[in-house]
């Protein structure tokens, strides 16, 4: 199945609103909240900062972009008119915050007009990145920083042991809402290539053992995935998420998934 998110404009509009709570699950998400804090502290903001978040879906990384030291206007960009309709109801007291409507192949804004760009799980799901590249360079000031933060999700594994089934439904759900689930492989050579100086590289564990409730709408899209590829019926599709919370409830879940995080100035 293709990505969702490459083909997003095209994509059923309730399907997209509940992938709209799935992004602020994952945001509000102990985990996560404490790697994208670890990551943006390493940005070198100037004052009265402008920071352009590519791909911002319903805002949540623009918001704590917004709220960071010296930052003057964050700005989210996607392509989605019902993610970014979520973004501003849910960002409507915030002063120093916008979002438009835009492609990450075709920013549309002048150059040099920004002093950070952020893809934050972003860069997996465009096809041809190095064109979302080179165009967050083109809007990047002389010695603006670009931020990256992606997962590896050829990692994604809830595996207990070999042929586990609740693993064919993580494959399932890469292959239905990823472009590219090695970008984090390729990142740095990326970055290099579209005319950054590397400043840092960071790895990030995330697991579900504690708390699953991100990696259970893995487990549920990826049942979805299969169901619809005819690959299960809806009794064994329903079985698979069942068996994901049978194993939180006693103790048994496991799931992990490698993140990465770059910095990098513009040359």
């Amino acid at each position: 199945m293709p990505d969702i998110y490459a083909t997003i404009t095209d994509a059923d509009p309730d399907v997209l609103r509940r992938f709209a709570d799935v992004l602020e699950l994952r945001a509000s998400d102990p985990q996560q909240q404490a790697i994208r804090q670890a990551y943006l502290a390493e940005l070198s903001l100037p004052n009265d900062a402008r920071v352009l978040e590519i791909g911002c879906g319903t805002g949540p990384v623009t918001r704590a972009i917004a709220a960071l030291p010296g930052v003057a206007l964050a700005v989210g960009l996607d392509p989605s008119p019902i993610f970014l309709e979520h973004a501003r109801a849910i960002s409507r007291d915030l002063a120093n915050i916008e979002f438009h409507e835009g492609d990450a192949r075709a920013i549309p804004f002048a150059d040099a007009s920004f002093d950070v760009v952020v893809f934050h799980t972003t860069l997996c799901h465009i096809p041809v990145p190095e064109t979302a590249l080179a165009e967050a360079r083109r809007v990047l000031r002389a010695g603006g920083e670009l931020a990256i933060f992606d997962a590896n999700y050829s990692t994604t594994n809830v595996a207990l042991g070999p042929a586990d089934p609740l693993q064919a439904c993580a494959e399932a759900a890469v292959g239905a809402i990823v472009h590219d689930p090695h970008i984090v492989n390729r990142l740095s050579s990326l970055v290099r290539g579209a005319g950054f100086t590397v400043r840092h590289f960071r790895s990030h564990g995330y697991d579900g053992v504690l708390d699953p409730t991100y990696l259970f709408t893995i487990i549920d899209r990826g049942a979805d995935a299969l169901e619809q590829q005819g690959r299960v019926g809806p009794a064994l599709a329903q079985a698979l998420r069942d068996e994901a919370r049978r194993r939180a409830e006693i103790g048994e879940f496991f799931g992990h998934l490698a993140y990465a995080s770059l910095i990098a100035t513009r040359t």
